[in-house]
């Protein structure tokens, strides 16, 4: 673990395998924290802050560079160290690289800019002026799916705003986020300001959230998850959140559709890191004059998908994080088929080693069935094919999450309907696009906040008012 500046293990000298889910064979273990380090960590964390926001834009900057130059020269080893722990294809690592070093430059840049906000004064008896502070100490409860992306969506405004953060990645890829603890020991960065532990939530989680010296509680995760990390910390003090639930994603493909790039974005959103993505849709809705083609042409994308695991660069995906992963989507998908849904292709394990599951396409679900009522986070597509409009909204609506959305059609006046009407934070049409300079978040059960973007500093910068009399 990194706390404090240093490299520790567990005070009751404990350990856990992270295993490898292309192989299910353990690639390391990490020390697992007890509450004795995450006490540590919470009082290294506040002393971190004092310091650390004091210090002028250039010396914060002086650390982020550092930082940010040392995951570079250590790129190929970092993205192997995920490609283990997650089981991703080499060329799937590329993503998680790119956007924690994207992040600590982007986010270093974006202070520079920012300035105070005054007000006028209608009587011009007072001068105002709007200050930003950084908020405080910062707890990151990370997602599994890309370790350092969502270290990097954390980490990156932390850093830049003055704030000072523990870290808290998932039991099942924790391996990457504790490199980054042994880099930023490497670079010297000051005491307390970075903070990386894993451990049972009993002993880590809890009291972080219960902790009163923590400021903001972020998170990349799961909606109940999310529930829990609220009642857990709001019972001891009122605290700021950002909170990035993931959804249950629309893809609205219109009978005017380009039918081919519907298919090409629809299948490598589901490939991609085995549907292991937030943003990754779920439930395809497709016009009914044209659903037959694109189960057709979808299932071909699907039955050419070579599984497997490595720098193999003809691999196409790779296996679900865990063993718990696996079945849960397997789940979905049996009870889907009770439930009367046609299975078009996969639905399956296949043979050998590994959480692997062959991608999936259903159709004519049940409405009320779970795999569409809730994330599946793995490589099934729902296909449910649609007559109006009017009543493909209503579907795509009809949950309690809205992150992410997709519409493929030529009509103008149909994409600006759904842009509108659409209850999603992020809207699509005819292509995708993340970068960390474009807002990602959600609404509903989605979460709170933002992760990119100049948007986000806003949860780790706090606003003060100064009013001064005019003599």
């Amino acid at each position: 673990m990194y706390i404090d500046g240093e490299l520790v293990d567990a005070s009751n000298r404990a350990v856990r395998e992270v295993i490898c889910p292309a192989t299910e064979q353990a690639v390391a273990t990490v020390a697992w924290a007890s509450r004795d380090e995450s006490q540590r960590a919470l009082s290294a964390a506040q002393r971190g802050f004092t310091l650390w926001s004091k210090m002028s834009i250039d010396d914060r900057l002086h650390y982020i560079h550092l930082l940010r130059d040392r995951i570079l020269d250590n790129s190929i080893y970092l993205r192997e160290v995920i490609m283990h722990e997650m089981g991703k294809t080499f060329a799937g690592t590329e993503e998680d690289l790119k956007s924690i070093t994207d992040s600590l430059a982007y986010y270093g840049e974006l202070v520079r800019s920012l300035s105070d906000e005054t007000i006028n004064d209608r009587e011009g008896s007072h001068s105002h002026y709007i200050k930003r502070q950084p908020v405080g100490v910062c707890a990151a409860f990370l997602a599994y799916n890309f370790p350092l992306l969502n270290l990097g969506f954390k980490l990156g405004p932390a850093l830049a705003s003055g704030c000072s953060i523990i870290v808290k990645p998932s039991e099942y890829s924790p391996l990457s986020a504790y490199i980054i603890g042994e880099l930023c020991h490497d670079i010297g960065l000051p005491k307390g300001v970075v903070n990386i532990l894993c451990g049972d939530s009993a002993d880590v989680g809890l009291p972080l959230c219960e902790s009163t010296s923590v400021r903001l509680i972020t998170m990349i995760g799961s909606t109940p998850t999310a529930q829990r990390l609220v009642a857990q910390s709001s019972s001891t003090s009122l605290k700021r959140y950002s909170l990035e639930c993931g959804g249950n994603a629309p893809f609205i493909v219109a009978a005017d559709a380009d039918l081919e790039a519907a298919v090409d974005i629809g299948a490598a959103l589901k490939i991609g890191n085995a549907g292991q993505i937030c943003v990754s849709p779920n439930r395809f809705f497709v016009h009914e004059s044209i659903v037959d083609s694109f189960c057709t042409a979808l299932k071909t994308r699907f039955e050419n998908v070579m599984l497997g695991f490595g720098r193999d660069a003809q691999v196409d995906m790779g296996p679900l994080a865990s063993a718990a992963a696996l079945q849960r989507v397997a789940t979905f998908v049996d009870k889907a088929k009770e439930q009367g849904a046609q299975l078009l292709c996969g639905g399956a394990s296949p043979e050998g080693a590994g959480y692997y599951y062959l991608p999936t396409i259903l159709q004519m679900v049940d409405a009320s069935a779970p795999v569409l009522q809730d994330e599946i986070f793995g490589p099934v597509a729902v296909v449910v094919p649609f007559a109006t409009y009017e009543e493909v909204l209503l579907a795509a609506n009809d949950v309690d999450t809205g992150l992410a959305s997709y519409v493929f059609s030529r009509d103008e006046s149909l994409l600006h309907y759904f842009a509108e009407h659409l209850e999603f934070g992020e809207v699509m049409l005819n292509g995708v696009k993340y970068d960390i300079y474009l807002p990602h978040g959600g609404v509903k059960n989605s979460g709170i906040g933002w992760d990119c973007s100049p948007l986000a500093l806003d949860d780790y910068l706090g606003r003060k008012r100064v009013t001064r009399a005019v003599t």
